[in-house]
């Protein structure tokens, strides 16, 4: 009888199921819950997502399985978490808690930062570019190529749309470099830009009234909207977000969006996005080619910013640092703490901090709109 059950467990355990490819993405989640926790890269979310890699390559547990045919039992647990990536409504859900922790006041004081923002999204179409030639479809290229926006939410949302086989290479591609921004584009910047330029001191912001404040939500959701109806969900409910917070009369609801929110979306969306992670889907020459290519994309995106911040810093007569046009990407605010580091070594009175979060907002609002032109080409 001992016996008997010693071995019915033994049977029925995972571990007569492990691969080697599943011993690999086990090492794989757990390099990634270090580098969470240790080096804190982008732990909030590396976090989770490490975590979902982990669950999901340990055998017969059934966590991403939904429910069998004429069976009345369950799908698993992360099966349907998931349904909430694969229908597109965690992106949108952070996009409105990153609308209400948004301040869009210095993009508002110095509309140009709208041209570096869209600069920035230059390693996008390079990489579609370089992905189709690789014999990637339309639809894949676009996926990987929307990694150089420095945008999670928004390279999900594309991908589950346009290519979902990609979905797990690519979440982890665009969240680690996100996490690996510091050391990304200092070299691009110091390289492209002169120290004469990067020692340059920009003029104080003027003030922007509350006005200003609660119309530009309206008035962008009715612009890109109007022009690009795929984008609906994305900017509709960033620029929601941002209203409830410039608005100041719906305080409840503007906490409950940038806090509880999204905190418990982002838990929902780093699981099951790392869940998708399995080792039979995950371990292929494909994959490799794609975080390849998502860091062409990042540091072509990072170049157009900056190049267009040469030409601007020219045309002002000098008056505007280059360095914040690598800001341009849209990760907030990560991107924007980067040029303020890098104008500090050049110049320690330099504070680059507040002009950079222009060009680093707009970037999300533009990374927002390349997904939604790619979305209308290739949708």
């Amino acid at each position: 009888m001992f016996f008997e059950a010693i071995q019915t467990i033994w049977s029925d355990s995972g571990l007569i199921a492990l691969t080697w490819q599943h011993g690999l993405m086990i090492g794989v989640a757990c390099v990634l819950i270090y580098l969470a926790i240790v080096k804190k890269f982008e732990p909030l979310l590396l976090l989770p997502i490490a975590f979902g890699v982990l669950l999901a390559n340990l055998p017969l547990t059934g966590l991403m399985s939904g429910a069998a045919a004429g069976s009345k039992e369950p799908g698993g647990l992360l099966y349907y978490l998931y349904q909430g990536v694969k229908l597109g409504i965690y992106p949108s859900l952070i996009f409105l808690g990153i609308g209400a922790m948004t301040d869009f006041g210095p993009l508002i004081a110095r509309p140009s930062g709208l041209f570096m923002g869209a600069a920035a999204q230059f390693g996008i179409f390079v990489a579609f570019i370089v992905a189709t030639l690789l014999g990637f479809s339309p639809q894949e290229a676009s996926s990987i190529g929307i990694i150089g926006g420095a945008d999670g939410p928004t390279a999900i949302y594309l991908t589950t749309r346009l290519a979902p086989e990609l979905l797990p290479a690519i979440a982890i591609a665009a969240y680690s470099y996100m996490a690996l921004i510091p050391l990304i584009q200092p070299p691009l910047m110091r390289l492209l830009t002169t120290e004469k330029e990067r020692k340059v001191k920009m003029e104080q912001l003027r003030e922007v009234s509350k006005l200003e404040k609660i119309c530009f939500p309206i008035a962008v959701t009715i612009f890109c909207i109007l022009l690009l109806p795929s984008v609906a969900p994305l900017i509709g409910m960033l620029m929601l977000g941002n209203l409830f917070k410039e608005s100041g009369v719906v305080e409840r609801l503007s906490s409950t969006a940038q806090n509880a929110l999204i905190n418990i979306v982002t838990i929902f969306l780093g699981v099951t996005v790392g869940a998708t992670a399995v080792a039979d889907r995950f371990l292929r020459p494909q994959t490799l080619m794609i975080i390849a290519l998502g860091l062409m994309a990042f540091m072509f995106s990072t170049i157009g910013g900056l190049l267009l911040g040469k030409l601007m810093c020219w045309l002002s007569g000098g008056k505007i640092n280059p360095l914040i046009g690598s800001a341009g990407v849209s990760a907030v605010p990560m991107a924007a703490r980067v040029s303020q580091v890098e104008g500090q070594k050049a110049n320690p009175s330099n504070y680059l901090l507040m002009h950079a979060m222009g060009p680093n907002v707009a970037g999300v609002i533009g990374s927002a709109v390349a997904a939604g032109i790619l979305l209308a080409l290739f949708g």
